[in-house]
Parts: C-alpha cells; structure tokens; sequence
C-alpha cells in the first residue's frame, strides 16, 4: 500500500511523521506515542529512558569525528491539540489520523494534523536512525502534554541529560530563531461579597464587540479587555448614584483577551432614569476613548424588574473599586530587544458565583523577577479590598542570553543556506525551553521550526518544501556543532 507522503522530501523525516499520525497522541494520551519511541529505540539499539508520565529521552553517541564533541539536545514534544469538525469521525482515543497533501502542503482530513509538534519527533527519528548524519553525540527529549501547560517538561527528571545546549524545534515560522520567551502563571483575586435581599428597578449593562485576541501574541496591539472597561463604567457610575451590584461576569480564559462582558444592578425605582442617562453619557465617553481598532465595540442596557437578592452596598464597593484598580495589559517593554513586550497581565476571566466575585488573570514576564514582582502587585490590591489570591500553572521565563554559541551558530548557518539573516526574536507566551532553561543552569537554547498555517485548527497545514529547508538547516547546524 502506497504511503500518503511517498515520493516527498525530506524522505524519511515525513516517513516518521506519517508512522506518528498513524498513532493516537492527543494531550493526556499519549501512552501508546511513548511507548512507539521506546520500541524505536530498542529496534535500533539506542540507549532510552520513559518516566512514569511517558517522557522518553533516547541517547546516541556522536558520529565518526564528533565523539568529543559536546552534546547537543534535540528536543520537542509529542501530545498534539485534538480537535476535529463536526464532520469527522474519528475518536482521537482510538485512532489514527487521515494524512492528505497535494504535494505542496499537508494536512489531516476534518482534524487539526499535529504537526505542531510531530515534525520535530520526526526530524530527531530520521536522524537517530541515520548513519550517515554528522554530529555530536545527542540527547533527543520527546515531551508529553506540552499543549495543556508544559506537563512533561515540568515532570522530566533532567538528571537523565548530560548537555547543556539544546534545539527546539517547536515554532511555526521558518527564519525565525526564538531566544527567549516569556514565564507566566495563572493568578487569581477571590472578594466574598455579603448577598442581601434588594428591590427596585434591575439594569443589565452589557460590554459587547470588542476586537480581542491572544494575551501573549497579541497584548502589544492595544486591544481593548471588555472586564475592564467594564469597570471603569460601574466606578463612574458609583461616584454619580448608589446602585447595588447583582453579579458581573465576563472571559472564558485567562489568556484571551475578552470581548464580552455583563453585569447587573439595581436601583431605586425613582433613580432609573437617572441611572440610565448616567450610563448612556459615560457610556459614550468610555467608547469614544477606546483604541480606534474597536470600531464595532458597544455598550448597552437593558431593564427588568428586580426583586431577588444583590450584594450589599458595601460589597458592592469593595467589588467595583477591586475591579476599577487591578493592573491589566503591558507593565513593562523589554530594553534588550526592540518591541518586545517583557511584562504583562490580562484579566481574562471575571465571574460571580459561590458567594464571592472572583477574577482570573495569565501573568507572564520574559525576566522572573518581574514576574514575581507583578504577583506581589497583584496580592496588595486584592488585600485593599479583602480578596484572598491564589496561583496555579506557574512557569518560568527563559530568559535572553547576550552571549549564545548556539544562537552564532545557527544564524551563520542561516546565512550560508538561505542567503539572508534570520529574525532573532523573543516571543510573550510559554515554550518548554523556560521550564528546561530553568532546570538546567547555563543551558544555551534557540527555537525554530518549518512553516505551519492554522496550528490547533482544522486548517492546520504543514509546508511540504519548508520542511525539507528546514531539515537541511537542521543538520547543517548540527555538523557545525
């Protein structure tokens, strides 16, 4: 039977990417994946480890010439994100999945491909089985879980690894080289609010259009955060008539900037209109000072007649100035690298339930002690108004190395293959090489990849001749190391 990627160079790079998507490997299940590269290395009489959560590490010595030569990592990870059409029949538990190309790209039919991080488990297979590849001696790191917040590279036992450069192969651009990227964590303020039985004239408000985005990639862009502007509406409008607050809430992540938020409060009977000329002018206002990308943002209200339960004025209070006062969006730029954002935070989930208003914040910063710094910003504000703070998912910043032996290595080696310079850039959001960079004192790592369209989508696709470029510039960098 006639593989799909037959005929296609690189040959036994994609030969390996086919054989992986031929096995389930989706976040948290990726036994079956471990236990492939294990069986890979006995068939080829490699040295290996596998940890309990599925990690696999193989080993090979240097080739003729490089027995002396320093070790190099080759590492990436091989859970993919799982996501399919309505269309699709697969079970990604269970199965495989079914490779098209038409010889400039490839993709999977009606799910997300996976090459986002396949590739780069097949580059280091297709070398590992070669023998007639230069270089160093190698320690080839298969991560698991990486796409549901870097679980196997928190996990990994690095005691297991020798070396102290290493190549990640998990960025979707080809010409660029990634040299740092920013550490983070999920942050959260916890008001409990005092409920008390309320009547008089309910007003829903509603935040709607915002533009949006990712926290990371896209925090730089000005876009506005829907709970925000959310808060300084409710601020205003307490400093002009009493109201007492039902509930806000708004985001679905923490690393997405919102664009939707509601709230509703209630007024006395005879302040209605009152109120809602107030919200209507401040309204106006708020949006005519919004970035001018926001072309479709609105705010608007709706009545009801209200006889339940809303917080006390007092809580109400607490919970529109906590709201009005925490930091949100860039803190700090970077005085390395042009344009790159080194410190920010987003506001990404606001919600009332449980007897408390509670708010969920991605924190991340290229320099660790920023980090800490923001988080300790984070916990003053929400003591001012009796918040408790907690945590979860913290990773570390990999933070930019001035001098870099691998970085001068890999941009001569660009320049001799492609004829121009790489973009050497740091990014804001998370790559393992934080984790391992934290774990591994003095470790040199640069990250770069083939180009991909669509990565964790449907219309995810891998290009065919980038892949072979970017395997030539693979083993041209490790025969120069």
């Amino acid at each position: 039977m006639k593989r799909v990627l037959e005929g296609l160079q690189p040959e036994r790079a994609l030969y390996y990417f086919e054989e992986i998507c031929k096995i389930p490997h989706g976040s948290h299940n990726t036994k079956q994946i471990s236990d492939y590269l294990v069986g890979f290395a006995k068939e080829h009489g490699l040295k290996w480890y596998q940890d309990e959560v599925n990690n696999v590490v193989i080993y090979k010595d240097g080739s003729h010439g490089y027995e002396q030569h320093p070790a190099v990592i080759l590492q990436g990870h091989m859970d993919m994100v799982a996501e399919k059409t309505k269309e699709s029949t697969i079970d990604f538990m269970t199965d495989g999945l079914d490779l098209q190309t038409d010889g400039e790209y490839v993709w999977a039919k009606d799910t997300t491909l996976g090459g986002d991080d396949g590739i780069a488990v097949a580059y280091a297979l297709a070398i590992l089985e070669a023998d007639d590849i230069p270089h160093p001696p190698l320690e080839c790191i298969f991560t698991v879980d990486e796409e549901v917040g870097m679980e196997g590279a928190a996990a990994l036992d690095v005691s297991v690894l020798t070396s102290k450069i290493l190549i990640n192969c998990d960025s979707e651009d080809e010409g660029i080289l990634t040299v740092s990227c920013a550490g983070g964590a999920t942050s959260g303020l916890h008001l409990p609010i005092t409920v008390e039985k309320a009547e008089g004239k309910g007003i829903h408000i509603y935040v709607d259009g915002l533009v949006g985005g990712h926290s990371g990639a896209e925090i730089h862009k000005g876009r506005a955060n829907s709970n925000k502007v959310m808060g300084e509406l409710l601020a205003r409008l307490l400093k002009e008539l009493p109201y007492r607050l039902v509930y806000v809430r708004g985001g679905q992540k923490d690393n997405a900037i919102p664009r939707y938020t509601m709230a509703k409060i209630i007024v006395a009977e005879n302040l209605l209109d009152d109120a809602l000329a107030q919200i209507d002018m401040l309204s106006r206002d708020i949006l005519a000072k919004l970035p001018a990308q926001e072309t479709n943002a609105k705010i608007y209200t709706e009545t009801c007649v209200c006889r339940g339960k809303a917080m006390s004025i007092l809580s109400t209070k607490k919970a529109v100035g906590l709201l009005k006062d925490v930091p949100n969006g860039i803190q700090a730029m970077s005085k390395d690298i042009e344009g790159l954002v080194q410190t920010s935070l987003n506001l990404g989930i606001l919600k009332t339930e449980d007897g408390k208003v509670s708010m969920t914040f991605s924190v991340r910063s290229s320099v660790n002690e920023e980090k800490k710094a923001l988080i300790e910003k984070l916990k003053e504000v929400g003591e001012k108004y009796g918040a408790a703070y907690t945590q979860s998912g913290e990773y570390p910043a990999w933070e930019y190395r001035k001098e870099s032996r691998l970085r001068d290595v890999m941009v001569s080696a660009f320049e001799d293959l492609y004829g121009r310079k790489p973009v050497v850039e740091a990014i804001h959001a998370g790559l393992e090489c934080g984790l391992f960079s934290d774990k591994i004192p003095g470790l040199d790592c640069v990250s770069f990849g083939p180009d991909m369209q669509d990565i964790h989508t449907t219309r995810e696709r891998l290009s065919v001749a980038s892949t072979a470029r970017t395997w030539k510039y693979l083993l041209a960098i490790l025969e120069r190391l």
